[in-house]
């Protein structure tokens, strides 16, 4: 056995944890890893949660996050702390998951000290730089920084491909928050809130920086007027603790009997509701790809997504903002038995459970010179394995 290789492992926000932590689990388990966590906190309550479950104690935290900074205060106090870090720790390898701002920089910190990175969840494109804002641009230059590319689904993979990466530095290994979610759906958890089980409920995420603004106020609106149309339905939203939205969603939605405004749940309480809702509005990547794993019909508050298998596979809709057009789509699935059928078809494209199991497998080859782990075959496997993740789950 050659000496163990350093591997820092850097996570940000509340999706990123859940994403990384069976990676990081996976890791612990390896004798040639030495496994290192540092959190930035881009988001510091939401990714705490997260941690806590996994049992993951990080070894670093820059906690950056402060109220109301800009992209480019962000982006300059991440640099600066993150290459003192790297500094510090000498890592091998740095590994990092998807599209924030934590995630761009450590990719260009990493590259800047000649450190290998390797990019979780890449090669996915909305091909529009601005949208959605700014996490088309770190995904970006997250890849084009990247030794090792870890894509979720073949069309991850030939993204990458037609920007000329290098196809022996891509591996398809499935995404890692199916991952996650196979080891929380499993089970029920407890769901502390006055929801009425006779009623058809409507889970709600929203939160996105492009949609701050009318675009959200839209969002509102839309879900105010499908609740008062439909007196069988409640909603459940679980409001981000950003200004831009608590305050909006507070005036717009709040004081309606069944309109539950609540703050972020933790994880396996909203996988829970996930698990309990009848549809789901979003403008969540997470939940593009949770949701039609569960079997529940997905309206996306977004015109563009950098996920379209599931909407390819007609389990997810883009609807965007336009509050008519949402009303609109929502009523076609509360009123057709056979709309809502063709939605909650339960198909993933995402993966099977294994992926973390194959990014280990792909360090440990290029780190410990063993034979390779992922083959043709598991490429094969994995692709038959996304339509089969809900009997999974079952």
């Amino acid at each position: 056995m050659t000496s163990r290789k350093h591997v820092l492992c850097i996570v940000g926000t509340r999706p990123e944890g859940i994403k990384m932590a069976p990676v990081i689990v996976a890791l612990q388990r390896e004798p040639w890893a030495r496994v290192s966590v540092l959190t930035t906190a881009q988001h510091r309550d939401l990714l705490d949660q997260v941690l806590r479950f996994f049992a993951i104690r990080p070894d670093v935290d820059l906690n950056v996050m402060r109220a109301n900074q800009s992209l480019p205060q962000l982006t300059e106090r991440l640099i600066g702390a993150l290459n003192r870090t790297f500094a510090r720790l000498t890592p091998d390898v740095v590994l990092a998951q998807g599209d924030t701002t934590t995630v761009m920089t450590a990719a260009l910190v990493a590259f800047y000290r000649r450190i290998a990175f390797g990019h979780i969840e890449a090669g996915l494109r909305t091909h529009d730089l601005h949208n959605p804002f700014p996490e088309e641009m770190n995904r970006r230059m997250a890849g084009h920084l990247a030794r090792w590319h870890f894509v979720p689904t073949e069309r991850s993979r030939q993204n990458l491909l037609d920007e000329g990466v290098d196809k022996a530095q891509i591996h398809l290994t499935g995404n890692t928050v199916i991952d996650s979610l196979l080891q929380v759906a499993a089970y029920d958890h407890p769901l502390a809130l006055p929801l009425d089980p006779s009623k058809r409920l409507i889970l709600v995420t929203a939160h996105r920086r492009e949609n701050f603004g009318e675009p959200f106020r839209a969002i509102c609106r839309a879900i105010r007027m499908l609740v008062e149309k439909y007196p069988d339905t409640e909603v459940l939203y679980p409001v981000h603790p950003n200004p831009n939205i608590l305050t909006v969603a507070h005036d717009l939605l709040g004081g309606h009997p069944r309109i539950h405004l609540c703050g972020p749940l933790d994880y396996t309480a909203f996988v829970e509701a996930q698990k309990r809702a009848y549809l789901i509005l979003t403008d969540s990547g997470g939940v593009q790809e949770e949701a039609p794993a569960l079997g529940k019909p997905v309206l996306v508050l977004r015109s563009e997504t950098e996920r379209p298998e599931a909407v390819d596979e007609g389990v997810v809709r883009l609807v965007g903002t336009d509050e008519v057009r949402i009303v609109a789509e929502a009523s076609r699935l509360l009123e057709d038995a056979f709309a809502y059928q063709e939605v909650a078809r339960g198909v993933s494209p995402y993966g099977d459970g294994h992926a973390s199991e194959r990014i280990v497998a792909v360090l440990r080859q290029a780190l410990c010179v063993e034979p390779a782990s992922v083959s043709p075959r598991d490429r094969n496997e994995i692709l038959h394995a996304t339509r089969t993740t809900a009997e999974v789950i079952a």
